[in-house]
């Protein structure tokens, strides 16, 4: 385990930020308490989506005319 300073961690931030990378655990201190870890983000590969083309089916035309039923009900008619 890395242990650095603020003061320290401020002008070595790059091969801190480069060690936590390669897997060390580095810990930032202010004076000598621990206050902070450095830890890398998981980096996922980003899928765009996700379902295969099709696969929820044909969806609802939204533009094509109601029938006279479903257009009463729309207009609160009986």
């Amino acid at each position: 385990m890395r242990k650095v300073t603020i003061h320290a961690a401020k002008t070595q931030l790059s091969r801190l930020i480069e060690a936590a990378l390669s897997g060390e655990d580095v810990v930032i201190a202010k004076g000598d308490k621990p206050v902070v870890r450095l830890v890398p983000i998981p980096q996922g590969k980003f899928k765009f989506g996700v379902l295969e083309p099709g696969a929820l089916g044909d969806g609802p035309d939204f533009l094509s005319p109601m029938d006279e039923e479903e257009l009463a009900a729309w207009e609160a008619r009986s």
